[in-house]
């Protein structure tokens, strides 16, 4: 989640006439209409930004719900809604003509996206990440879903002040208005695990951003794993199970670390030193006095644009490309330099500022990486840049805590291999490589897809995290079509902190 965002954040959000308000059944049952909007063919198209403001303006009143099996019914119902959708578009496309049915498609699409954001934004927490993680990636997931479960990022529903008030009391001991300027009731970001106030500090007048999280989302989370862990059940006899709950382990502990803050503004700390040099990357400091496990209190960012607001003032190529390298140069700086990997990278995390900086945000979900880890990783390197098939066959299969057994298994080889390619290709030679070409990032989803449906899925735990901020760096070079020498990037990183030669 971010944790400052533009000020231009809260003006781009829809801004459609208010007409009747869809209630949030009949966002479930219907779609959301604005009647005056109309398709082509006559009939009331479906007024998708009214009925965005509408469902948010519910859900803000809404406390989180923590019941385990609450929250399971709910997520179950949903996916029973969705699969309803795409089978009466299934049963119209015999009597509707082509164009038709693309339009009665991109229906279901969109209902099934609201009903998506509907119960995530209701549920927060674990479930809400996942629906973030969708909208993450172009041309992956229908145009659709991502733009509906974008606003997970940028548009997710706040929790009303009066039902955030004390507990923002209790933590710092003194009521907000006590401790700050200004302090902002309205919230201007918020998503899974919480949202974020303006304010002022009373002693400098300085700008900063207050991040407070909802109130038992730890318990939500908690939840959510355990009724995870309950839809594996049926795979105890599978034999991966053991690696499938050490990766089960990780996740669980880094959802927990999440939700320290404190751990956040480490995180925050260690970032901000590393690019200390720089100029043109900025990390928010972060004011101890005002902070807790619980609340954040940094520096505010406020003079930018998220990626997508960024887009939309049509930027040159060589804007977008500089920018591409920034992003690359913050994720190796840290991963090499400090062993921080910041496994969340998502267009809500970057603001790209008025003056040509990049600010990154949201330290929360940053794996530092073990003495096995780092080896593991420079190994798997130092086995790609070799160019020798054998060595990154066997590199793969490390990766993937193969068995004696799964090592024979030529085809699981092969698809692991078909994975580490693709990561790797983005640095494979000194080059500019073309994000903008959607191909890539489609074959990466593709390879990823098949290795789940064959159940390859035994893995190192820290494989989850190195996945995510794989494709999650990826696919936001891929929205900004940024062209960027990858290579020589990660060979001033990788040089500068580890000598190749001696492991040779």
């Amino acid at each position: 989640m971010s944790a400052a965002a533009s000020s231009s954040s809260s003006s781009s959000r829809p801004s459609a006439d208010k007409t009747d308000s869809p209630s949030i059944a009949e966002l479930i049952d219907a779609m959301p209409i604005d009647e005056h909007e109309t398709a082509p063919d006559g009939e009331r198209a479906v007024g998708y930004q009214q009925a965005l403001q509408d469902l948010l303006a519910d859900l803000a009143l809404r406390p989180i719900p923590t019941n385990r099996l609450g929250r399971l019914w709910i997520l179950t119902s949903l996916q029973a809604k969705i699969g309803a959708a795409y089978f009466a578009w299934w049963l119209r496309k015999w009597y509707k003509n082509a164009d038709a049915q693309q339009r009665a498609l991109n229906d279901a699409h969109m209902k099934a996206a609201f009903r998506m954001l509907g119960s995530m934004s209701y549920l927060r927490g674990a479930a809400m990440k996942f629906g973030q993680m969708l909208a993450n990636y172009p041309d992956v997931m229908p145009s659709e879903f991502t733009e509906v479960l974008g606003s997970l990022h940028f548009e997710a529903p706040a929790m009303h002040y009066s039902l955030l008030r004390e507990f923002i009391t209790r933590e710092l001991g003194r009521d907000p208005e006590d401790v700050f300027d200004d302090f902002e009731t309205e919230a201007f970001a918020a998503a899974s695990l919480g949202q974020v106030h303006r304010a002022r500090l009373k002693e400098s007048g300085r700008p900063v951003a207050v991040k407070v999280q909802y109130p038992n989302i730890a318990r939500t989370i908690e939840s959510d794993l355990k009724n995870l862990k309950a839809v594996f059940a049926p795979m105890r006899m599978h034999p991966d199970w053991d690696s499938m709950m050490n990766g089960y382990e990780d996740i669980r502990r880094m959802l927990a670390l999440e939700c320290d803050y404190e751990h956040e503004a480490e995180n925050l700390r260690v970032a901000r030193l590393a690019f200390a040099d720089r100029n043109d990357i900025v990390v928010p400091r972060v004011y101890d006095d005002y902070s807790t496990r619980r609340v954040l209190t940094m520096d505010l960012l406020d003079d930018g644009l998220h990626l997508r607001q960024y887009l939309e003032t049509n930027p040159s190529q060589e804007e977008r490309d500089r920018y591409g390298e920034l992003i690359a140069h913050s994720t190796l700086r840290l991963s090499y330099g400090e062993r921080l990997l910041h496994a969340d990278p998502h267009p809500a995390n970057y603001v790209f500022l008025n003056d040509g900086r990049l600010g990154l945000l949201d330290f929360g979900c940053c794996v530092r990486y073990s003495e096995d880890d780092l080896k593991y990783v420079l190994k798997a390197e130092q086995a790609f840049r070799s160019g020798s098939e054998e060595r990154i066959i066997e590199a793969c299969a490390h990766a993937g805590c193969a068995t004696p057994k799964q090592r024979a298994d030529k085809e699981r080889m092969l698809m692991l291999k078909a994975w580490g390619d693709w990561v790797w290709e983005t640095q494979e030679e000194d080059r500019v490589f073309d994000f903008s070409d959607i191909s890539y990032i489609r074959r990466g989803a593709e390879i990823y897809t098949e290795l789940l449906r064959r159940r390859y899925v035994r893995s190192r735990p820290v494989n989850t995290w190195l996945t995510r901020a794989f494709f999650g760096i990826r696919a936001m070079l891929t929205e900004l079509r940024a062209r960027v020498n990858y290579y020589q990037i990660w060979r001033e990183y990788s040089d500068r902190y580890y000598s190749w030669e001696q492991e040779e």
